[in-house]
């Protein structure tokens, strides 16, 4: 079974009407040990238009990055564009099937999940999480939204250290990066 949720990590997106921000947790591990805790599970692609946040292997994630990235230029920019090439190459590419990753994608006009089962999918209340801690983040950001927050950094950087409170794979050395809108 590929595209399981993968363990060690956090990713949330959040897109508001006043912008949008995607963070992660800094945690590593290996098994049940902690290998690395200031991991940067979150990149800048396209000159920072871009935001892009993986969980599981991080080689995987890696090799898929930098797919992504290839695509991203080859098609001019359009992020969704590139999201449904990768997705479309990753379900039916021999190698690129056996990676076992999550992509978390964002941009001014986009936020969509990416998995090696094909899936683009595009949230209907604009909140993503993925990994092991990511029910805890997307449920305390989805409260914290209805509770009247608007501020996508803020909403990131709350669910994130609520997830870590929870999540024995989280930590709070946290990476949040924002679009302002």
């Amino acid at each position: 079974m590929r595209a399981q949720q993968p363990h060690g990590t956090t990713i949330v997106a959040v897109r508001t009407e006043k912008g949008a921000a995607i963070g992660g947790d800094g945690q590593v591990t290996l098994g049940d040990t902690v290998i690395k805790s200031g991991a940067r599970k979150i990149r800048k692609l396209a000159d920072g238009k871009v935001l892009v946040g993986f969980a599981g292997a991080t080689a995987d994630a890696f090799a898929l990055l930098e797919r992504f990235e290839e695509k991203l230029r080859s098609l001019q920019g359009s992020t969704l564009r590139a999201a449904v090439a990768l997705a479309k190459e990753w379900r039916t590419d021999r190698v690129l099937q056996r990676l076992n990753a999550f992509l978390v994608v964002l941009d001014a006009d986009t936020l969509v999940l990416l998995s090696g089962n094909g899936d683009v999918v595009e949230p209907d209340d604009g909140i993503i999480a993925v990994g092991s801690g990511g029910g805890y983040a997307l449920a305390a950001a989805r409260a914290l939204r209805e509770a009247g927050e608007k501020n996508p950094r803020a909403i990131v950087e709350k669910a994130l250290r609520i997830a870590s409170g929870i999540c024995v794979y989280t930590n709070t050395e946290f990476t949040v990066e924002e679009l302002p809108r």
